[in-house]
């Protein structure tokens, strides 16, 4: 699994950063002017409960090396924009795959799984050889296939992502790309991000230690 941050909302004013983005934006409410100190007006408001005014600023990730099964999930959050390998223009002749470690740690479990996915990688050059078109091959792959996207979400979102999936009740794969999600855009925006990283890091130290 691989996780790269690509962009951050970038402000046409001051130094150009997305908080002081989302300051301005904020300050429209109250016909206030600027006092220097984007984050702090930024935490006022989010412990007001004004959330709203964080959804100016968005972050873009390209995630590599995930499963079906892990993008299926993800793309359940839906105020986000998402850009996905394609399996019906791709060929998948030598797919890589994302093994679970209750799979891989168990010799019995993963020979299982290795003569599965060879039969599928069999089954599959196989219709392909047939004449069958990508779009239709595609019907044999497992949801351990790995896959490449890019998702873009606003702020307010990225919190709302944070705060479901890094749980214990969240399922690991996820919760491992929401870690390094949170990790990498903490730093753009330390006002909105920064407490729940140190929050979540105390509560759940080994979700962060894996990462």
């Amino acid at each position: 699994m691989r996780v790269e941050l690509l962009a951050v909302t970038q402000y046409l004013r001051g130094a150009g950063t997305p908080e002081e983005l989302i300051e301005h934006a904020g300050r429209v409410c109250y016909r206030s002017a600027s006092r220097g100190d984007a984050g702090a007006f930024i935490r006022a408001r989010l412990r007001d409960g004004h959330e709203s005014i964080i959804e100016h600023a968005a972050a873009t990730f390209e995630l590599s090396g995930i499963s079906r099964a892990c993008s299926h999930q993800l793309v359940r959050h839906r105020l986000a924009s998402y850009s996905q390998e394609s399996q019906r223009y791709t060929a998948m002749d030598a797919p890589e795959w994302v093994v679970p470690e209750a799979i891989a740690g168990d010799p019995e479990a993963s020979r299982i799984w290795e003569e599965f996915a060879t039969q599928v990688q069999e089954a599959y050059r196989g219709l392909r050889e047939r004449g069958v078109r990508k779009e239709d091959a595609r019907f044999v792959l497992p949801n351990a296939t790995a896959t490449r996207l890019v998702v873009t979400m606003n702020f307010r979102e990225l919190l709302h992502f944070f705060r479901v999936r890094i749980t214990p009740d969240a399922q690991w794969e996820i919760r491992n790309v929401a870690v390094e999600m949170l990790q990498l855009i903490a730093p753009h925006s330390p006002a909105i991000f920064g407490a729940l990283l140190e929050e979540l890091r105390a509560r759940y130290p080994t979700f962060f230690a894996a990462a």
